[in-house]
């Protein structure tokens, strides 16, 4: 079965419908996977719901689809980084499902574990748990959650082999495993495709069982917030 394809507009190709729910990894702008996210907006697909940690930044990342309207709703953690993800949500012009950060990230894994729901603390007594069934578990109250089963997970990894195993680097494994896990299809672009059976089984991050297609590209890793500090005076 082949894996690797030659640029993310291939990849993409015969997946794509208006509607889709996709599930797309990183962290901030740490280990998004950008090219893929080019390529959805030259494609032009449209009401997209996207579960993202949050959208990126202005002009960069999801960012981009954000400026081009093709998402109509965001199940996020976090927005604090991109204005017109504020603008568009304060003005009614885009939905935004609040989840806890931690909630996100289970609310995947278990999409990819065939798992349909949870229960959990976080949030209890909050507006995250209006409209949600609550059972208490020793005395004690939980809400429930679901699990996310996207129709395509877009994911950003170090290194890959040709059977989609995968490595991921630092802080890039945060969201992408949870995310490419989640997917009906996964695709996943890398910084580096190596030899099938050069990456030590116990480096694996994420098997790829999970991985349906895969690309090679250059990447610009932008600094979200560089932060410096002053040379000191000799």
């Amino acid at each position: 079965m082949k894996k690797v394809y030659g640029s993310a507009s291939e990849a993409l190709d015969g997946l794509l419908f208006d509607g889709m729910l996709i599930a797309a990894g990183g962290f901030g702008l740490c280990g998004i996977p950008e090219l893929l996210i080019d390529a959805l907006v030259e494609s032009g697909v449209k009401d997209l719901t996207v579960a993202s940690n949050n959208a990126g930044v202005d002009g960069f990342g999801l960012g981009k689809l954000l400026e081009t309207k093709q998402i109509k709703k965001m199940m996020s953690s976090y927005v604090g980084e991109n204005a017109e993800f504020m603008r568009q949500y304060l003005s009614g012009e885009l939905e935004l499902e609040f989840n806890p950060q931690g909630t996100l990230a289970e609310r995947m894994r278990a999409g990819g574990c065939g798992i349909p729901g949870f229960y959990t603390k976080t949030g209890v007594g909050t507006q995250i748990a209006e409209g949600k069934e609550v059972k208490q578990f020793r005395g004690e109250d939980y809400i429930l959650e679901e699990g996310i089963f996207a129709d395509l997970s877009i994911v950003k990894a170090w290194k890959a082999d040709d059977t989609g195993n995968l490595v991921f680097r630092k802080t890039a494994r945060n969201f992408n495993p949870p995310a490419a896990m989640c997917g009906k299809v996964c695709i996943v672009e890398v910084e580096e495709i190596v030899e099938r059976g050069s990456i030590d089984p116990d480096h694996i991050h994420l098997p790829g069982i999970y991985v349906h297609r895969i690309i090679q590209g250059e990447h610009e890793k932008r600094i979200e917030q560089r932060t410096v500090r002053k040379r000191e005076e000799a």
